[in-house]
């Protein structure tokens, strides 16, 4: 039960990612007082208090009685590319069992009663394995509500193009290098990646310059302004500046001042 919202009904075998910081509740029946599981991971912001315990695997089953067997995994998200995608998720996302067994609920549930050398790494990249899939079939399903980044991946033209820009930010970049690389005419690549993603491609590409220069400024503090400015394609640090200020309403300098202070420092899906 997210708060604020009404309860939400999970059958065996689904998957219901909840997007954070908000509190949330697990329960058997609407009405049943919630109690706090002996060893769960919690996350909440600085602002919600709270205390953060040791993320890891836990088994908090109580005895042989036990009938219900819950797997709950904890992302701390931090910095703005995590929250392009938490801004695209609705507030709770449920994703059904597919009708047949699972797999890598096979793997995880094997590895969780191994308890051999390297089992965290392994559980982390079981639990990475399972939000993407999860992810992949919400954005995929007709009432999914997929990002335009997301959807316009799958096209062969504009695709590309979102790969070239979001591997290689810093280059030079126009319309007419961008549909060389991609094989096509510059009208044709512009048409199609305003009406795929929503805005013209050179307009994405500042944003996303941005927004990986947000992250640099909040988590490479020994990178100056010039540097940073570089890193994602901007010769003149002036330039830069006035770029930010633009899409983000303050300076590079006053953001990486004020950020530890006024963006939370985690909020959590749990799968």
């Amino acid at each position: 039960m997210p708060e604020h919202r009404l309860p939400e009904r999970l059958d065996v075998g689904e998957t219901v990612i909840v997007r954070g910081p908000a509190p949330f509740l697990f329960v058997d029946e609407v009405g049943t007082r919630a109690e706090p599981v002996a060893c769960g991971a919690f996350c909440s912001t600085p602002e919600q208090g709270g205390t953060r315990h040791r993320l890891g695997w836990h088994d908090a089953a109580t005895g042989a009685e036990d009938t219900t067997t819950l797997v709950v995994g904890a992302y701390p998200v931090r910095g703005e590319i995590s929250r392009r995608l938490l801004d695209a998720l609705p507030v709770v996302l449920r994703v059904g069992s597919g009708g047949g067994p699972d797999p890598v609920w096979d793997h995880l549930a094997a590895e969780v009663a191994a308890d051999t050398p390297g089992q965290q790494v392994v559980l982390d990249r079981l639990l990475d394995w399972m939000l993407v899939c999860a992810l992949r079939e919400y954005f995929d399903r007709p009432d999914g509500t997929a990002p335009g980044w997301y959807s316009a991946g799958r096209d062969p033209v504009v695709g590309d193009a979102l790969r070239l820009l979001h591997g290689e930010p810093a280059a030079p970049w126009t319309v007419a290098s961008l549909a060389g690389r991609t094989g096509v005419s510059r009208a044709t690549l512009a048409k199609r990646f305003t009406e795929l993603v929503g805005e013209p491609p050179l307009t994405y590409l500042t944003h996303w310059r941005m927004t990986l220069a947000a992250d640099l400024l909040t988590e490479r503090e020994t990178m100056t302004v010039a540097e940073i400015a570089r890193t994602v394609g901007y010769s003149d640090p002036f330039a830069f500046s006035a770029a930010f200020k633009r899409t983000r309403g303050i300076s590079p300098s006053t953001y990486r001042r004020t950020a530890t202070t006024t963006l939370p420092q985690s909020a959590c899906t749990a799968p």
